[in-house]
């Protein structure tokens, strides 16, 4: 048993090892190196390895531009509870970039990753409930969710609550 537990250990660190020169390979721009180390993670379950990966086929970085596998790569990640990708696959969702357009799974996905403080996704996740996209229109979980985000320093999310407290008071006496 200390033997199994010993090699699981040492191979874990090589994983990580990769994973850490994977992304330094990212960082300097060689895209083909990031690629041939982080490939391999992400098909082992690497929830970090498949957002980069997800990352690299949005921009185009080391491989052709690819909406729909950018947004195969955020989904698994996403799953795993990768905030960052929630996000991008929200953005994805809401935009219709690789995905067919649709706000319901936007919000979705928006809201998994504010709930773990990630600021676009607050001030999404308000808007989409300011416009009723995918939610039912509710100015005051627009309220909510722009206020997470204000208090996080988003001043688009400051100058949307002045904007709804000036227009509907009442979803503002929290």
């Amino acid at each position: 048993m200390k033997a199994i537990l010993a090699i699981l250990l040492v191979f874990g660190v090589l994983l990580a090892g990769d994973f850490e020169k994977g992304m330094k390979a990212y960082d300097k721009g060689d895209y083909r190196t990031a690629m041939k180390l982080l490939k391999p993670l992400a098909d082992q379950g690497s929830a970090g390895a498949k957002y980069k990966l997800g990352i690299m086929y949005y921009y185009g970085r080391g491989v052709k531009q690819d909406y729909k596998e950018a947004a195969k790569w955020y989904k698994k990640a996403a799953e795993q509870g990768s905030s960052l990708a929630q996000h991008n696959l929200g953005v994805m969702y809401d935009y219709g970039q690789g995905v067919r357009q649709d706000y319901k799974e936007a919000a979705k996905w928006y809201k998994k990753a504010a709930e773990q403080g990630i600021t676009d996704s607050q001030f999404n996740l308000g808007l989409m409930y300011y416009k009723g996209q995918g939610v039912n229109q509710d100015k005051i979980k627009a309220y909510e969710w722009w206020l997470k985000a204000a208090r996080q320093g988003d001043t688009q999310a400051q100058h949307n609550l002045d904007i709804l407290c000036r227009q509907s008071p009442w979803a503002c006496k929290q």
